[in-house]
């Protein structure tokens, strides 16, 4: 199994170009989007990994990540990040920090591989994300019947990932899911948006991560043509007003995070709106910090595994 430090040596991401403005944009409305290494799944402990489709005509799968580990295991139902523009749940920096972090909770974890903005603009992520919940509580795999517990699911994401599982939960609300039982939801430094800026946002303009340039040319390509970053996709504090009924919620942000802000208000309005949340600010970290650096994933991962386990007490 590889770990972190391979991630970060493997990145596309280098401390002075971002990946995420690297992405080329063509008159036609198409974009060239960096090279980005991939990794396939494994066949090797301490965690195994394979690739089940989910639905192919809009080909998307599921990357399953088996620890090794006895009795029923929690399910993540994970999300990768990337502005709804890049990357995949084989992408290496995601391989590898989902097997890292299946080994360390343990838990059995799903990454889903959604359809990619601009191609596949917004509402179409959330569409094959709350598919992937449906497939969960359908499935006959036997990584899942005979090793997950799906009486405790998670939906997890990091950055526009995060954004993905708040909007499933909102989008399932009305869906009946017994046997499956969503225990909580992981937003690790969420993705949102707004016209206007932020203190954060104008603070690290020129983020070596996310820069605002590379935020506002993501939220450009994925949201509905026509919509601006106070749509309900990018902006649910400004646009959806009341807050709709979620499980416990963590909230993870980082002071060198240019989308500080917009966490801490977004933890607030759930709380406010009888929301359970947890709110963990690193003081020192950045935008995808778990992707780089190895103790910043080892303290995500301790966060999860202690949300997971008080969920698990209940």
């Amino acid at each position: 199994m590889a770990d972190i430090k391979e991630a970060a040596s493997n990145s596309p991401s280098d401390t002075t170009t971002s990946v995420l403005v690297q992405i080329v944009e063509h008159l036609d409305g198409t974009i060239t989007r960096p090279f980005i290494p991939l990794s396939p799944p494994s066949p090797n402990p301490p965690v195994l990994s394979k690739d089940v489709v989910l639905n192919p005509t809009h080909r998307t799968s599921l990357r399953l990540y088996l620890p090794a580990a006895s009795g029923k295991l929690p399910i993540l139902l994970f999300f990768h990040g990337g502005g709804f523009v890049l990357f995949n749940s084989s992408s290496t920096i995601y391989h590898i920090c989902c097997e890292s972090m299946s080994l360390s909770l343990p838990a059995l974890v799903v990454s889903l591989d959604y359809r990619l903005a601009p191609e596949h603009r917004l509402p179409a992520a959330y569409d094959d994300a709350v598919e992937a919940l449906l497939w969960l509580r359908e499935s006959n795999d036997p990584w899942i019947t005979n090793h997950g517990d799906l009486s405790k699911v998670f939906l997890t994401g990091s950055s526009s990932g995060a954004n993905i599982a708040y909007q499933v939960v909102v989008r399932s609300s009305k869906l009946h899911l017994p046997p499956l039982n969503l225990c909580g939801l992981v937003l690790n430094q969420p993705y949102f948006g707004g016209v206007e800026r932020t203190p954060s946002e104008r603070e690290l303009e020129e983020d070596l991560i996310l820069p605002l340039r590379a935020n506002d040319t993501l939220w450009r390509l994925s949201l509905p043509k026509g919509a601006d970053r106070d749509h309900e996709f990018s902006n649910p504090v400004k646009a959806d007003g009341k807050v709709v009924k979620l499980p416990r919620c963590l909230v993870k942000g980082s002071k060198g995070d240019p989308l500080l802000d917009r966490q801490r208000e977004f933890a607030k309005w759930l709380a406010e709106g009888g929301v359970e949340v947890v709110e963990k600010i690193d003081p020192e970290g950045f935008h995808a910090a778990e992707l780089f650096v190895e103790k910043k994933a080892e303290e995500l991962f301790g966060e999860i595994q202690e949300f997971v386990s008080a969920a698990n007490d209940r």
